[in-house]
């Protein structure tokens, strides 16, 4: 039977291990220390997007819950069904609802995530932003629903909820939409029930809209956080806009009149953001979440 060796680590990899290691020990202490004093929740803290804590055993930071000891944990774990072994960044949405379940009977406090309805010109760079959050362990990106057909590298559930005519009818009737507005033949909407039962879990749910559509949203949800991206200038706008090579004159400026009736909406929302940089952006989209 043949067995292998481990690699051998020279004295610089090692000495880089054991700093990563430490570090990693540290922020999971001082979580669990935030979580046992109160400054954050137990859905707050296993959103937090730094490596080592998306690394940590969901077992672990339970423990460090008030009132929650090890006995209590392990009877959480196993009623949720869900492993000892488990770690944060490995849990599944039929887990986390079991988890929501299971600390909500137990009385264990798991507010809301906030609703951010983001909106601004073409060519202000909301993809981006969006794009980037994907990636963020607290936020969920909100997915439309379409009566269009997909396109051949689309999926359903993660570009779109695409649904029969049939289908679409129903929801609108049972008022199962938070906005829907017809575009090119189709017809597109934000369905309720996903947001709500992200937000639930704990995690902020992102929707990039337009602007009619965004107006829809505050008045099915007043509480959401509407957030206006807006161009450092008009000429930098124009002149992104201007830029896309497949656009026709006639495009390039149906496109400029656009952005500019899209830009005299922005007083109609709660906060402005100017995209300078896009992690400015970020990091201010998460602190209006985290303050919510």
């Amino acid at each position: 039977m043949n067995t292998k060796t481990p690699p051998r680590l020279s004295a610089e990899e090692q000495g880089r291990a054991r700093t990563a290691a430490s570090a990693a020990r540290r922020a999971r202490a001082e979580l669990k220390s935030e979580l046992a004093q109160g400054k954050v929740s137990f859905f707050t803290a296993l959103w937090d997007p730094r490596p080592a804590i998306q690394r940590m055993k969901v077992t672990e930071l339970l423990k460090g819950v008030p009132g929650v000891g090890q006995v209590r944990a392990a009877a959480i774990m196993e009623r949720a069904g869900i492993s000892d072994s488990r770690r944060i960044g490995g849990l599944g949405k039929h887990q986390l609802a079991a988890l929501r379940k299971e600390l909500s009977l137990s009385k264990i406090d798991s507010p809301k995530g906030a609703l951010i309805v983001m909106s601004g010109p073409g060519g202000v760079g909301k993809s981006t932003i969006t794009a980037a959050l994907r990636h963020d362990p607290r936020f969920w990106v909100s997915i439309s629903a379409t009566t269009r057909a997909p396109r051949h590298n689309e999926k359903d559930g993660v570009d779109y909820f695409f649904l029969t005519e049939e289908n679409f009818d129903r929801m609108v009737a049972a008022g199962e939409f938070l906005e829907w507005a017809t575009f090119a033949g189709a017809r597109y909407g934000t369905p309720k029930a996903p947001i709500d039962t992200w937000r639930d879990l704990g995690k902020h749910v992102l929707l990039e809209i337009e602007i009619e559509g965004a107006r829809q949203v505050r008045q099915a949800d007043p509480s959401a956080l509407m957030v206006f991206i807006s161009p450092p200038s008009w000429e930098e706008l124009a002149a992104r806009l201007q830029l896309r090579g497949t656009d026709t004159l006639e495009r390039q400026a149906a496109r400029l009149a656009l952005a500019e009736a899209e830009l005299a909406a922005a007083s109609e929302f709660e906060h402005n953001l100017v995209n300078h940089q896009v992690e400015q952006v970020l990091e201010q989209l998460v602190s209006l979440a985290t303050a919510r």
